[in-house]
């Protein structure tokens, strides 16, 4: 269950969730969402709005970054349906569902353009932010990605990563990192978890909203840790098994698996690593640990972690106590100028609708070539072979990125 029954830790705890509504600003929770103060990625307090514009809203054309690696992306949908288990926020709509979009290297010039999220799931989210009179659904689910439709895929076989997104927000904000990843030669697949984001839309046109972020209270933050670990190892089954659930499923490594996440998810893929023996290295992206990690640890498979300053050793205690229990290689990067949510899509969005982050000063542009920098360095190094010199120290070229407690 939770970690924050004993005084320190739950006031460990407080203060982190008191840190990060004073960091919370518009520009970034602009196209996050408002969710109750449950859990540690769902502590955010929205302030009044800056200004946006409806006409400059309905006239802006958003945009991704584009890809670094030398692949085409394409991309698939893909859903999956676990009849072991019930969902258990909503356990009388039967068995557990998840929503998948895989990403994967794919040749140049085939396939079609692919939509950012559906117009609902985009309604959705700015509702959530009492944005939708200002910024358009159209606007937002039109955002342009690089990934295509049944784009053809290349060949050989490549890495599977599995992401995981904050409670609360969809898969579709970890985009920008997942087809960076793709081009770079793996097979990405984010994940929705039912009834844990503000809305997904599922086969049949039937979008869920989130209902666990009314259910889910302080202290309980565990249970969603331990109910996404189960998730994520199905998704791995779901892939890599003798009838992949994915047409394309060939293409995966079955030996070289890696799982991230951000803020609640990159607890998730911990605890995923600890129960799980396929994966072979993971990332927790400034997620506190609801959960404490095995005392056994990860069975000496690498762990990074990657965080902003709210996260430096004695800051947040899950994470210096999960630092002593990595028995690995092992990593703890923090990032000047960010906050909870610069290494998503967020940041890059925000700043194309003309919104500033006062308390994060770090650009969403160079928030993204940070986090895809590192991400992609350490799956390259663990999964692929590949060293990489970035992870050995601090970099003149990204002066914004401290190691902590090398």
């Amino acid at each position: 269950m939770s970690r924050l029954g004993t005084p320190a830790l739950a006031s460990s705890y407080r203060s982190f969730v008191i840190r990060l509504r004073r960091a919370a600003t518009t520009a970034l929770l602009a196209l996050s969402l408002s969710l109750p103060i449950a859990a540690s990625d769902m502590a955010f307090a929205a302030t009044a709005p800056a200004p946006i514009s409806a006409r400059t809203a309905r006239a802006v054309h958003l945009e991704l970054p584009r890809p670094t690696g030398p692949h085409a992306v394409g991309r698939s949908i893909v859903p999956l349906v676990d009849k072991s288990r019930r969902d258990p926020w909503v356990p009388q709509s039967g068995a557990r569902e998840l929503m998948l979009s895989v990403y994967y290297p794919a040749h140049q010039g085939s396939g079609r353009s692919s939509a950012y999220m559906s117009t609902e799931e985009a309604r959705l989210l700015l509702a959530s932010q009492h944005l939708e009179d200002r910024v358009p659904a159209q606007t937002l689910s039109a955002t342009h990605t690089y990934a295509r439709t049944s784009a053809r895929p290349a060949s050989g076989r490549y890495p599977l990563v599995v992401l995981s997104p904050g409670f609360g927000l969809p898969r579709t904000t970890l985009t920008l990192l997942a087809e960076d990843l793709a081009s770079h030669g793996y097979v990405v697949a984010t994940v929705d978890h039912a009834y844990e984001a503000v809305g997904t839309t599922f086969p049949g046109g039937r979008t869920l909203t989130c209902v666990a972020c009314e259910t889910v209270k302080p202290g309980q933050e565990g249970i969603v840790t331990k109910n996404r670990t189960k998730d994520l190892s199905f998704v791995i089954n779901e892939l890599t098994g003798p009838h992949s659930a994915w047409k394309y499923g060939s293409m995966i490594d079955a030996k070289r698996i890696g799982v991230a996440g951000h803020s609640i998810g990159g607890d998730s893929a911990a605890h995923t690593m600890a129960s799980d023996g396929r994966v072979r290295a993971g990332m927790n992206m400034d997620g506190m640990f609801n959960v404490p990690l095995p005392a056994s640890g990860l069975q000496g498979r690498p762990f990074m972690l990657l965080g902003n300053a709210d996260h430096r050793p004695g800051q947040d205690a899950t994470w210096d106590e999960g630092w002593a229990r990595l028995n690995g290689w092992k990593r703890w990067l923090t990032v000047a100028g960010s906050n909870h949510l610069s290494f998503l899509d967020l940041p890059v969005l925000a700043t194309q609708l003309g919104v500033s982050a006062p308390s994060a000063p770090l650009p969403g542009q160079r928030a993204a070539q940070i986090t895809r920098s590192y991400v992609g360095a350490f799956f390259d190094q663990h999964l692929r072979g590949i060293q990489k010199p970035l992870l050995d120290g601090p970099s003149k070229a990204n002066p914004e990125v401290r190691f902590e407690l090398p």
